[in-house]
């Protein structure tokens, strides 16, 4: 007759099992990018500060086994006086090993500390294309990925309540 028994997960990992949730970088990378100065070299003669528009969207999938890419994507377009003095569109991209991580926690983790890790490199790059182009750098400001991801779960939730429920 033989006996079962269940190992604990402290166990499984002292027998050299892998069950310890993992996460890691593989690579980062530019997937797309423009920069446009299209009114140059008259740009250079206008006066007063441009108004800066700022757009930013974030975008998962898995990609293999335990592997997903996110991606950055972010639009800046500066106007003075109804001219475009430059616009610059980035979309940059991270792929991040997963492993044994609860399902439901995949999705936050890649809308919400993904992009946080990736953010700083790409936020550089957009500062020396402006510079580059000839501007002073665009500094773009910090942004609360984990906040904004809440927001957005919070109001998608909102959404798919009927109304009259809370």
């Amino acid at each position: 007759m033989t006996e079962e028994t269940s190992a604990t997960p402290e166990q499984d990992f002292a027998n050299g099992a892998d069950t310890q949730p993992q996460v890691g970088i593989i690579s980062q990378y530019v997937k797309d990018f423009s920069f446009e100065n299209p009114n140059a070299p008259n740009v250079y003669q206008w006066q007063g500060q441009p108004q800066i528009d700022v757009q930013f969207n974030i975008g998962s999938n898995k990609v293999a086994d335990d592997v997903y890419e996110v991606v950055i994507k972010i639009d800046v377009k500066a106007v003075s006086a109804d001219r475009t003095a430059f616009q610059v569109e980035l979309a940059y991209a991270g792929l991040f090993g997963i492993r044994n991580v609860p399902e439901e926690q995949i999705q936050p983790f890649c809308y919400a500390e993904a992009p946080r890790l990736i953010f700083p490199f790409a936020r550089r790059i957009l500062a020396d294309a402006v510079r580059d182009g000839g501007f002073p750098p665009l500094m773009l400001e910090p942004i609360d990925f984990a906040g904004l991801y809440v927001q957005q779960a919070q109001a998608q939730l909102a959404q798919s309540q009927p109304a009259g429920e809370a």
